[in-house]
């Protein structure tokens, strides 16, 4: 991943490795994409905030023009890093937080728990940016306890090993907060044995909002469409569940409630339309 960065420099770049993403999202039905990318994998090894964004955003301007697929960026902190890295690049994002829907948390996710970042988030909060986290993919429940409580996350990322602790499950299917679960990533990582046992139809049946993503699909197996197929086959998932993750996904995004009912409409007429 780091060795692959290497070779991103300029907006042009930038713009180009958007681009080819949302031609592949595209391709399999994709018509709206909430983004990561991590800032600091870049300004690290000295290229400004601003190149990786204005690249990325000029992606999504093309992707929408070309494909009318339309997307919002989220830049992530990595949590191997400090407090003070994190703030560092909250500061750096200032000139283009009108064009950045939220903020996240990522990289390796043990030893590094989301308390880590609690004053970070609330700055974020403060600017009116949404808040997402990886939590529960390698951590304990402990992690998602902390992001609900002390990062008040917005949706949660992975959010599998949720699913150990029966309390945290009901709360979670009782406030409907989303879940960002990527199948393919979690077998390549190692998080689950294999598609076969991938636990996202428990999700469904303990009343999560479950969805499906794709995470790195150019490192872990698969774009969106590979996801879906690979649940669908491994774990037997029917086409009524398969709406309902797809629902889910509209539901849990950052788009204006107009936005979500016009594509659950859509969504739903094309369900009937193909029964």
């Amino acid at each position: 991943y780091y060795a692959g960065a290497n070779v991103l420099r300029t907006e042009e770049d930038f713009r180009d490795l958007a681009l080819a993403y949302f031609d592949r999202a595209a391709a399999d039905g994709v018509v709206h994409a909430e983004i990561f990318f991590d800032p600091q994998t870049h300004t690290d090894r000295g290229i400004p905030f601003g190149v990786v964004a204005n690249g990325l955003l000029a992606g999504m301007a093309d992707a929408e023009a070309k494909h009318g697929l339309t997307s919002k960026l989220i830049f992530c902190f990595l949590r191997h890093l400090d407090e003070d890295a994190a703030f560092k690049t909250l500061n750096q994002a200032q000139p283009w937080i009108d064009q950045i829907a939220g903020v996240g948390l990522d990289s390796s996710e043990v030893g590094h728990p989301p308390a880590k970042f609690e004053r970070v988030f609330a700055a974020a909060a403060a600017m009116g940016l949404k808040r997402v986290a990886h939590a529960g993919e390698e951590g304990p429940p402990e992690y998602v306890y902390e992001a609900l409580d002390l990062l008040h996350v917005d949706r949660l990322d992975h959010g599998n090993r949720s699913l150990e602790d029966p309390r945290l499950v009901a709360r979670l299917a009782r406030s409907g907060m989303t879940l960002t679960v990527c199948p393919l990533s979690n077998v390549k990582l190692c998080n689950v044995a294999s598609i076969d046992v991938h636990p996202i139809d428990r999700m469904l049946a303990l009343g999560l909002r479950a969805t499906v993503n794709s995470d790195d699909p150019a490192y872990f197996g698969g774009y969106i469409g590979d996801n879906y197929r690979a649940i669908a086959g491994g774990r037997g998932l029917d086409k009524g569940q398969l709406v309902t993750l797809a629902r889910n996904s509209f539901l849990g995004s950052f788009l204006p409630d107009e936005a979500v009912a016009d594509h659950l409409a859509r969504l739903d007429a094309y369900a009937e339309a193909h029964a």
